[in-house]
């Protein structure tokens, strides 16, 4: 309550020094200081009350509620973009308007924390939770995408959680245990505050040395203090110690039902589904057809042959189902939630499997090997309901493997080049990557609460040459709102070497024409005046040493 009080002060500073027609550095200088005062209360506030806190700190992008409503973005990303690099002389009265709803958000804060009670379990829970969202989000710039005050914001949210972390008296306990996340406090603050720029940062040992470091000692903190840690479903364990660590992300999250989360018994019968070509109602078609394992579950292909044609082929490039079952929404344009609904969809679309549920059902239930397993595995046999469950379940059990960047980060053998360290941090701070392909999972599933995965409007061109948009229109066919016209999932990059041709389209062959188009900055660089594209359009100024140091990054993945 003291922070939100110190960040409504600051935030008044702000007002008055914007309405005062002060020196921009004056202005700027206080948005700084507003910022890292709102940094002390994120760890609780987005904890508590994520609506409110999105209100405060939203993307500067409209956002399309579940109602389809199409609400303007607010707070202090919108304000950021209008204070840096300069305050316009006509944007004062927006900054103005800004940061009197944000001053009012404070206050709806203030209101909500003066009645909500704390365990110390959620209170735990939030402050390890803070942890991997600046290694995610933070650091990035993900907040900061103007100012890049990430490093100092960052600082202040660990110095907040060290704080909060005296009143538990530690010590008491565990004097050694005690001094060690102390000093790794201390550490980890100091190297963010020596922090000489955005760019240059190292965040591979920031997150490997002090970020994991300090998830896992408060974890030990909170065993030491006998404060339960939840055993609550979660896509991320609540007792992962780091967010690197082996077999942490569950694969059955994302489960319509709790009947439907896989069991190896369901996972067999689905891979078997998988290979089939029952499932395309004699076309010879299976799932595996498009999505061959020795390519990444991809086809190496544009886009795929469509059934029963002589060359043409369907509408969009079929994307690896690598960590499919990490990701909230399915398809492209996110026109599905579930794997189940996913595999109705395919299988009966008439380009793709030109299949039938009901004949599939029918035949299996002929066959005595599949009726059996199916008997064995679903108190009702063969189903519909039944059969995409278990080619789903499969799906669910297809996780990326093991990368050399997994292993280091776990403590086994470092064996990173020089050049892939450095494209690690490229795709972290400069080249933005991570922003949208957040760490460690490198989807578009939104740390640390794992609850929705984003689409983002890149502006892809209709062919290699770049003279016009591509004419899909993504998720906007299914929503039919403007943020969303162009607009497609953001995939996983993980075994991205594998996964070419890219894009929702496949129109660049090679990472290095991915990698040139960002850099460009998207369509917009391009030239395609898309006022709804959502990857920030300023050139990156990669190097071509950057650039190389990207790409061979991502070929560990």
């Amino acid at each position: 309550m003291q922070d939100l009080n110190k960040l409504d002060s600051a935030a008044s500073t702000l007002y008055s020094d914007l309405k005062t027609g002060r020196a921009d550095t004056a202005v700027q200088n206080a948005f700084r200081k507003a910022r890292l005062a709102y940094k002390r209360i994120e760890f609780i506030s987005a904890y508590y009350s994520p609506e409110t806190t999105k209100a405060l700190n939203g993307p500067n992008i409209p956002e399309v509620d579940d109602d389809l409503r199409v609400n303007p973005p607010q707070g202090f990303q919108v304000l950021e973009e209008l204070v840096f690099p300069a305050v316009e002389p006509g944007s004062r009265s927006e900054a103005l308007e800004i940061v009197t709803v944000l001053r009012s958000q404070i206050n709806r804060l203030r209101k909500i924390s003066e009645s909500n009670e704390l365990t110390d379990s959620h209170v735990f829970d939030a402050m390890r939770l803070e942890i991997f969202r600046l290694q995610t989000l933070g650091i990035t710039g993900f907040d900061s995408p103007v100012a890049f005050h990430s490093m100092p914001e960052a600082a202040s949210a660990l110095q907040a959680l060290q704080s909060q972390l005296h009143i538990y008296e530690l010590e008491k306990k565990d004097r050694n245990l005690a001094a060690r996340l102390n000093n790794a406090f201390d550490k980890a603050v100091a190297k963010l505050q020596k922090a000489t720029d955005f760019d240059s940062f190292d965040r591979l040992d920031f997150i490997k040395n002090d970020a994991n470091a300090l998830s896992a000692l408060l974890l030990d903190a909170q065993n030491t203090l006998g404060i339960a840690v939840f055993s609550e479903n979660r896509l991320l364990a609540p007792s992962a110690r780091t967010l690197t660590d082996s077999g942490v992300y569950n694969t059955n999250y994302f489960v319509n039902l709790d009947e439907q989360r896989a069991t190896p018994g369901k996972v067999t019968l689905g891979r078997m589904l998988f290979f089939n070509p029952v499932l395309s109602s004699g076309a010879g078609r299976s799932c595996a057809s498009c999505h061959q394992p020795e390519k990444a579950f991809s086809d190496g292909e544009t886009k795929s042959f469509a059934i029963g044609t002589d060359g043409r082929r369907i509408s969009r490039n079929a994307p690896t189902l690598l960590n499919a079952g990490l990701q909230a929404v399915q398809f492209a344009d996110s026109r599905v939630a579930f794997l189940e609904d996913q595999a109705t969809d395919v299988i009966q679309n008439k380009q793709e499997m030109h299949g039938s549920l009901p004949l599939a059902v029918k035949a299996l239930r002929q066959n005595p090997e599949y009726a059996g397993l199916f008997s064995e595995h679903y108190k009702d046999g063969v189903t519909e309901s039944n059969l995409k469950n278990a080619i789903a379940s499969y799906i669910r059990s297809l996780t990326a493997p093991q990368s050399s960047l997994d292993t280091y980060f776990q403590g086994g053998p470092d064996m990173l080049t020089i050049q892939q360290k450095k494209g690690f941090n490229v795709f972290m701070g400069k080249g933005k990557c991570a922003t949208c392909h957040f760490f460690p999972l490198f989807n578009g599933t939104v740390p640390p609460f794992y609850q929705e995965t984003e689409s983002e409007v890149l502006g892809v061109p209709a062919t290699v040459s770049g003279k016009n948009v591509d004419a899909d229109l993504g998720k906007f066919m299914l929503t039919k709102r403007e943020p969303h016209r162009y607009a497609f999932k953001t995939p996983t990059v993980r075994q991205i070497s594998k996964t070419g041709p890219y894009m929702h389209n496949g129109v660049y062959k090679t990472l290095q024409q991915v990698v040139d188009f960002y850099d460009q900055g998207g369509g917009n660089g391009l030239g395609f005046k898309l006022s709804n594209q959502t990857l920030p359009f300023d050139r990156l100024n990669l190097s071509n040493a950057e650039k190389n140091a990207l790409i061979a990054f991502m070929r560990i993945l």
